[in-house]
């Protein structure tokens, strides 16, 4: 069982772990748990009423948080010909096609999302295994292989995020940062679960959205009523 250190339990005494609270108040209780120096993010875990290991249960997709995610995310565009350009006054942090391949393949991973022109897929394939298993590889589920790369950089600089369940049937995602107000939380929170609603399954039975919990990076988690968003 992990230990925690004493700033964390005092926090753990603001929040009765066995209640479950209405959105506000949850996201006021965590705000005021989270005693890091440094400003904390937000995130949620919701357990959803799926079998992770049926492909027809699969729930993946994004979501724009109407406040972003209080972190600036630095995007790395794969295109060639016209659509540098169209990156790069999109606000892309880094565009290119087999400099970029070299560089990667070379240790370089100063990025934090890839987004790639269909045509270059063939190339940035070759990399499946270097930015698969950092969760980095473009997906056109995930909006990130497209065309219209100037809309796909200016939605991740807005606060698009991507959600995927996991082999635990939960999903966990950023919400923003202990700094948000309160309201700005609520807002963002509301938006992905009407986002994972949207997204349920037609083969899903039964309660889908089976428990929802918001906690800060070093703070205890607060249960939501789930209820509220059904």
């Amino acid at each position: 069982m992990a230990k925690h250190g004493k700033k964390y339990l005092e926090a753990a005494k603001l929040i009765d772990s066995e209640a479950t609270y209405e959105p506000a108040e949850a996201v006021e209780l965590v705000k005021k748990a989270a005693t890091a120096k440094f400003d904390e993010t937000v995130e949620a875990a919701v357990r959803l009423g799926v079998d992770p290991r049926k492909q027809d249960q699969a729930v993946r997709g994004v979501v724009v948080l109407p406040h972003g995610t209080g972190k600036t995310q630095r995007v790395l565009v794969f295109a060639k010909g016209e659509k540098v350009k169209e990156a790069e006054a999109a606000g892309a942090d880094y565009v290119g096609d087999q400099d970029m391949i070299n560089k990667i393949q070379q240790g370089w991973f100063e990025f934090d999302v890839c987004v790639a022109t269909p045509d270059m897929m063939s190339e940035v394939g070759k990399l499946g295994r270097l930015l698969g298993g950092k969760g980095l590889m473009p997906n056109p589920k995930a909006g990130t292989v497209t065309f219209d790369v100037a809309k796909a950089v200016q939605e991740i600089k807005a606060g698009k995020i991507e959600y995927r369940l996991d082999k635990a049937g939960q999903i966990h995602a950023p919400i923003g940062k202990v700094s948000f107000t309160a309201e700005q939380l609520n807002e963002n929170l509301k938006a992905l679960i009407d986002a994972l609603n949207r997204a349920k399954p037609a083969a899903a039975k039964g309660v889908y959205l089976k428990n929802i919990a918001i906690s800060s990076t070093m703070g205890p988690s607060a249960r939501v009523n789930a209820a509220v968003y059904k």
